[in-house]
């Protein structure tokens, strides 16, 4: 069934031939950080299942069916990872610093999504901080956005 779901969405992408594994590897692992967090309070409650749809929608420019494809991609390999390690080397490898920055503001996005953050989530985004490199004061800086944007 998974390879099925590859393929399909590998069939629906607009992208160059070439670029498609990349691409599509990079949206799975973006993604499945996004799900990770969700997952830190036992369960992925609908509204975070909606938010993290919104934001790979618009962070990746897909249809809502392309959303749903590589939701259901990322939840699978993020219940079959062991570590984060796969999904963070392949964002450290080909994103610049500004978008590693944008995904961790995602991230606190589905963190507060339930108006509270819990000791999980915060320890979860510490270890994603220096996963990722990102600086503490352009951390801080994200999740105070996430905190007062638009949730």
């Amino acid at each position: 069934m998974i390879k099925a779901l590859k393929q399909f969405f590998d069939d629906q992408l607009s992208q160059p031939q070439a670029d498609r594994p990349r691409d599509h590897d990079l949206q799975i692992a973006a993604a499945a950080l996004l799900f990770e967090v969700s997952r830190s309070e036992t369960h992925t409650s609908e509204q975070e299942r909606d938010k993290i749809t919104r934001l790979v929608k618009r962070q990746f420019q897909l249809s809502e069916h392309e959303a749903t494809v590589l939701l259901d991609l990322a939840e699978q390999e993020v219940h079959d990872a062991t570590s984060l390690h796969g999904f963070v080397s392949l964002i450290n490898k080909n994103w610049t610093a500004s978008q590693r920055l944008q995904l961790v503001e995602y991230m606190w996005q589905i963190a507060y999504v339930d108006e509270q953050l819990d000791d999980h989530e915060v320890h979860l985004m510490r270890k994603v901080q220096r996963l990722l490199y990102i600086p503490h004061k352009q951390f801080i800086g994200a999740k105070l956005r996430a905190r007062d944007g638009d949730r």
